[in-house]
């Protein structure tokens, strides 16, 4: 069973394929990819409860590729996300999937790249389409992309598209696929909504459900510390200085408090950039590149912007607002404790917060600690223990499984 696949070598893949993900550093198959795979491979639909950081995109991106006729010059495949960012990074994963496969060629189509970039990229007659759900239709409607040969469609958070709006554009988009084309879905919870394109579009589909961001980082302590206005920055400052942090992610709920909180801390003298819905993708895609090189530490974002972010070494996340949405706070603090390494999550609030902090603590199963500072300004937990000195001890993985997940 998909449970007992403990290697790649296990699914029968091709030696193209065995040699990409080697190189990539995988070697063992995620959850959702073990179970993902084989049943992708075997033409069934799929529905996936699964979070972001459980490795998706190998999971519907390998079998695309290993079932890919080169010959052919239709897409076979098209795989739809709510985002640029994440356009842009499941097309680079892809690539990298396919570095012993130089005859497939993939192209990511997004609002807020030239046109004509794409449509040269376009006239190449790539076999895989990934693409934002308004750019696709704009071309599917300009006659550029044709989805009448497409043999696997992918929904890539599906729940995200469709509370932005996105539901008519994803049916005008299956609708224009076969009727018997291989609809999957990837979805961080299903909804009714998500349900209702499942049963109109798939086919006896096989559903999958793998652990949330929160049951999958055991090493993410969690704490939550009451803190407004202007000493709000002061007192993220001191934690980022006391615990001697150097690459952090803050979130913001706002465009406005993202971009006033970024020039606040480059007033301060730190090194900051941000990403946010009005900054043009050829910046983002810069602000991203020079955040995962190191050239900055703290990285400020809304949650739309960030979604799809995948880096490995971020140290602490900082929700400057409570996150709106239960599964946004499961999205943050996912950015960090990733690849086995420690991960430290900190939630600003005021007392009006605290009944949301408490429906955060229900949804993710969380006791979220209560953190304040002492007379030295240190900071310590409710009990007066330093927080540093869960670093110093060895006690970091045993503190956050009791208290964090």
């Amino acid at each position: 069973m998909a449970n007992e696949i403990t290697s790649f070598a296990e699914l029968d893949l091709s030696p193209e394929i065995l040699r990409a993900v080697e190189r990539m550093g995988f070697s063992a198959p995620t959850p959702v990819q073990a179970q993902t795979i084989p049943l992708m491979l075997d033409g069934r639909d799929v529905i996936a409860k699964a979070p972001t950081g459980t490795g998706k995109t190998c999971a519907f991106g390998i079998p695309i590729i290993e079932c890919l006729d080169p010959a052919l010059t239709d897409p076979q495949a098209v795989i739809v996300c709510p985002t640029r960012e994440l356009c842009v990074q499941i097309a680079e994963e892809l690539r990298q999937l396919t570095v012993y496969r130089p005859d497939i060629r993939i192209a990511a189509v997004y609002g807020g790249q030239p046109i004509a970039r794409q449509l040269a990229v376009l006239k190449k007659n790539p076999h895989i389409v990934v693409a934002t759900p308004g750019r696709l239709l704009d071309h599917m409607g300009r006659g550029t992309v044709y989805l009448g040969n497409v043999y696997t469609a992918v929904l890539d958070e599906a729940d995200e598209m469709l509370k932005m709006g996105f539901i008519r554009d994803v049916r005008k988009i299956l609708g224009a696929t076969p009727a018997d084309t291989q609809v999957v879905m990837f979805s961080a919870t299903i909804s009714r909504e998500v349900m209702d394109v499942a049963w109109e579009y798939q086919h006896n589909a096989e559903e999958i459900t793998v652990a949330s961001e929160g049951e999958n980082r055991p090493k993410i302590a969690q704490f939550a510390l009451y803190s407004s206005g202007d000493r709000r920055i002061r007192d993220m400052l001191h934690l980022i200085d006391a615990l001697s942090l150097h690459r952090v992610m803050v979130f913001g709920n706002m465009k406005n408090t993202v971009r006033r909180l970024n020039d606040r801390l480059r007033r301060e003298g730190r090194s900051a950039d941000c990403l946010h819905g009005d900054i043009p993708q050829s910046q983002r895609n810069a602000v991203m590149k020079k955040f995962r090189e190191g050239k900055f530490e703290i990285l400020v974002a809304t949650d739309v912007a960030a979604r799809g972010i995948d880096v490995d070494d971020v140290e602490a996340v900082f929700n400057y607002d409570i996150p709106e949405e239960n599964e946004y706070y499961l999205h943050r603090i996912g950015r960090t404790g990733r690849a086995k390494r420690r991960g430290m999550a900190f939630t600003f609030m005021t007392p009006d917060d605290r009944f949301r902090l408490r429906d955060i603590k229900k949804y993710t199963h969380s006791d979220i600690a209560d953190l304040s500072f002492d007379e030295e300004g240190q900071p310590v937990l409710k009990n007066g223990r330093p927080v540093a000195e869960l670093l110093e001890d060895g006690e970091w993985e045993a503190y956050a499984a009791q208290n964090g997940e």
